[in-house]
């Protein structure tokens, strides 16, 4: 516990809402570049591309903050420290209740 940075529950506190802005940052960012293109173009349609191209962003920041997860947790059930081991009966018979 000594070992930790000074400001660790409040950087991993910020990590975890990073996603949600992330999320609203990368749609918005997206209708931007549709509204940028229905202005450059004429065209009303050019608008969803940019909402679809937000979006995707949006499952893409989705898809990291997972494999981030995941391979912190797959670290974490390669440790010995955490696997189980169902005991043997001869290991069971010597504990006395």
């Amino acid at each position: 516990m000594a070992d930790d940075p000074k400001f660790k529950k409040l950087v991993n506190a910020a990590d975890d809402l990073s996603l949600g802005i992330s999320i609203v940052v990368a749609v918005l960012i997206g209708v931007g570049i549709g509204l940028g293109l229905q202005k450059l173009t004429g065209f009303a349609w050019t608008l969803w591309i940019g909402v679809f191209i937000g979006i995707a962003a949006a499952i893409l920041n989705v898809y990291k903050a997972y494999a981030k997860q995941k391979k912190s947790l797959d670290e974490l059930a390669n440790d010995p420290r955490y696997t189980y081991r169902k005991p043997t009966k001869e290991e069971d018979d010597d504990e006395e209740y």
